[in-house]
């Protein structure tokens, strides 16, 4: 009768070494640190200007009025529009004119008038920019400043911008005396440029405790704004920003 085989008897071994027995590592995740979702969740987001006010404006209207849209983004809209059904697409560009010559300081008897009145509007120059000009004044003294009070509402409100300075003119004795050039820039808003809205201006010159103007003969500078019809190539309109 065949026997059954022994039973094999536990083996123990002894490890040499002295360190603990390991155990498997886990990981916990620290309490106080939110998971990337809720970090995404409580993330507020904030619009604000470059003097820090808020941007969003909450704005309730009632039952039958209707929301007034910027001109300058009524504009786009309609462009987006044009765009979107094919047809050739117009812009109407806003632009402010002069009432004036725009270059007084290549005109006849300049220096004259220069000389009457101690400072004199030179040039003016429109651009999508703004309005840039230069003025010149009669060198009087070291310490000078030249401002420009203007205004977009019939002097209702105004503000006042300062020249720099640019370089001194040297003349003959017999062409006039020596003049400083001065530059200044008018800043246009968007919303400003309307049809019909008009832009004046005047030159205040401070120099030795004494005040000099040219208001162009008291009728102050005036510039009217335009607009002009620019039709857009059909290769030119997917290179433009679409708003819809």
């Amino acid at each position: 009768v065949p026997r059954p085989p022994p039973a094999k008897e536990p083996m123990f071994v002894r490890s040499l070494s002295r360190d603990p027995p390991t155990q498997p590592i886990i990981r916990h995740r620290a309490q106080s640190l939110p998971s990337v979702h809720e970090r995404i969740r409580d993330r507020q987001v904030r619009f604000l200007d470059s003097l820090g006010l808020e941007l969003e404006e909450v704005k309730v209207f009632r039952k039958g009025e209707e929301p007034r849209i910027p001109p300058h983004v009524f504009s786009r809209l309609l462009m987006s529009s044009e765009m979107n059904s094919g047809r050739s697409l117009e812009l109407s560009l806003p632009y402010f004119k002069p009432c004036f010559p725009e270059n007084r300081g290549s005109q006849p008897g300049f220096v004259q008038r220069l000389v009457g009145q101690v400072v004199s509007l030179d040039q003016v120059l429109c651009s999508e920019l703004g309005i840039i000009g230069t003025v010149q004044v009669l060198n009087l003294a070291f310490d000078k400043e030249v401002t420009i009070q203007y205004s977009f509402t019939n002097w209702r409100s105004s503000a006042k911008t300062r020249a720099c300075w640019v370089a001194t003119l040297h003349r003959d004795q017999m062409e006039g005396p020596e003049s400083d050039v001065f530059r200044f820039r008018l800043p246009v808003p968007p919303f400003i440029l309307l049809p019909g809205v008009q832009l004046e201006f005047a030159v205040c010159y401070r120099v030795m405790g004494a005040e000099y103007w040219d208001n162009n003969d008291g009728n102050n500078y005036k510039l009217s704004c335009h607009s002009y019809t620019l039709t857009v190539p059909r290769e030119c309109e997917d290179s433009m920003v679409h708003y819809t």
